[in-house]
């Protein structure tokens, strides 16, 4: 006897092949371009490693051309794959700003164009995509794109990636949290505010469990430190736009969009760091209690350390506990120890912080025992002699035994062998 018919019941499956690119940009700017020339052909300055699709990769600039022919007539730009790679797949696009203001920018670019082999495919650690004659050096030196002997270039890059993508075939998205908006509406309506800051005069209404639940030391002022029919609180220590920030971080976490916090503090003498917006910010989170608003702040200061300010930027840093960004300052004064030595805010360094001294020497310690193989900080020694043979492990041992009175006296023999004429440190042979 047959089998009965039955329909044979199939629960479908289904999955996605994603290709697609991981982007990420860096800005390098090159200044002293005059003084780079004459570098040597086939020899470059490098921006910083950053990473994009969890590779490392970097900027490479020749301003003596990459090869011999090219010697004199061209500037040569490269990306190169910084990191253990095999057959890695990219797009890039290289941009050299115009800095009139026009937007008259040199651009090449992969992205949006079809390539006829797909994209370029980088072999192993080292390889590199560019040109060899980036642009015209006579062209480039009477154009708007080299301003105040300073160039800046933007790179992109788009790492190939493939994966099989199931969850996106059936998928909700969620938006992101918009309790900041609400909250910073309540500040802005005032509605229902209780408690009244006069700082210099100007009137700030706020909300005291908003305060409180944002930050211990308002808790503790409006709650055990305040009498209950006080309405008015006196802050003397604080300008009014600095206040403002604060209270529109505490409702909305996010730093206030105004131009003076972000703007670029390159053209203001090093030793009014501590008069900038985003450094009077800081001191507003230290004094509140506001872990994540001093590391907004940091995050913003940091992008300006330079030679010149990063000495008076360690001060500021200690003062206030900034610990990200005394981190950085120590590294970069380490890696650049020779020029930052040089620097007025040196001088600075050694009057108002003598103690900041010994924890530089120990961050130029452990950098050269970190990269003791072949690393940039291993140098920071030899930069003292310019090559010749130095008794620097010596050194550093009578410095550890003989404690913060010999590393002053440290400082006076380092800065006696400073030469005035030595390369900046860091700079590639």
């Amino acid at each position: 006897m047959p089998p009965p018919n039955r329909s044979i019941l199939v629960s479908p499956s289904s999955s996605r092949s994603v290709t697609e690119t991981v982007n990420g940009s860096h800005n390098f700017v090159i200044r002293g371009y005059s003084l780079a020339k004459g570098i040597g052909v086939g020899k470059h300055l490098a921006s910083e490693n950053f990473t994009v699709g969890g590779y490392q990769w970097a900027i490479y600039f020749y301003p003596d051309g990459k090869n011999p022919e090219d010697n004199s007539a061209y500037v040569s730009v490269f990306i190169a794959l910084a990191s253990e790679g095999t057959d890695v797949r990219a797009l890039f696009e290289l941009t050299l700003v115009d800095q009139s203001g026009n937007g008259k920018h040199k651009v090449h670019s992969h992205f949006d164009r079809s390539l006829e082999s797909g994209p370029y495919t980088l072999k192993y650690r080292g390889s590199m995509w560019g040109y060899k004659r980036f642009f015209k050096r006579a062209q480039l030196e009477a154009s708007t794109f080299l301003k105040d002997d300073c160039l800046k270039i933007n790179c992109t890059v788009g790492v190939v990636v493939s994966s099989i993508d199931c969850s996106k075939l059936n998928s909700i998205q969620v938006p992101e949290s918009d309790i900041g908006v609400h909250l910073g509406t309540l500040l802005e309506n005032e509605e229902e505010a209780d408690v009244i800051f006069s700082v210099s005069g100007e009137k700030f209404r706020a909300h005291k469990l908003i305060l409180a639940a944002r930050s211990t030391v308002f808790e503790s002022e409006l709650f055990n430190g305040m009498e209950e029919d006080t309405k008015e609180i006196v802050v003397n220590d604080m300008e009014p736009k600095v206040f403002k920030a604060l209270l529109h971080f505490i409702y909305k976490d996010t730093l206030i969009d105004d131009e003076e916090l972000f703007m670029s503090q390159s053209s203001v003498l090093p030793l009014v760091v501590s008069d900038t917006f985003a450094a009077k910010l800081l001191a507003a989170a230290e004094k509140y209690d506001l872990p994540r608003l001093k590391l907004m702040c940091e995050s913003v200061l940091c992008k300006d350390i330079s030679v010149d300010s990063v000495s008076y930027m360690l001060a500021l840093a200690d003062h206030y506990h900034a610990t990200e960004l005394k981190s950085v300052c120590l590294k970069f004064s380490a890696e650049n120890l020779v020029a930052v030595m040089q620097s007025d805010g040196f001088e600075y360094l050694k009057e108002k912080c003598p103690l900041l001294q010994s924890e530089l020497l120990k961050t130029v310690a452990g950098c050269e025992e970190e990269f003791s193989g072949e690393g940039k900080c291993r140098s920071v020694w030899a930069q003292f002699s310019d090559g010749a043979d130095t008794n620097d492990k010596s050194v550093r041992q009578q410095t550890w035994e003989n404690g913060v009175e010999t590393n002053q006296g440290l400082w006076v023999q380092l800065s006696d062998g400073v030469n005035n004429n030595d390369r900046s440190p860091g700079q590639e042979a």
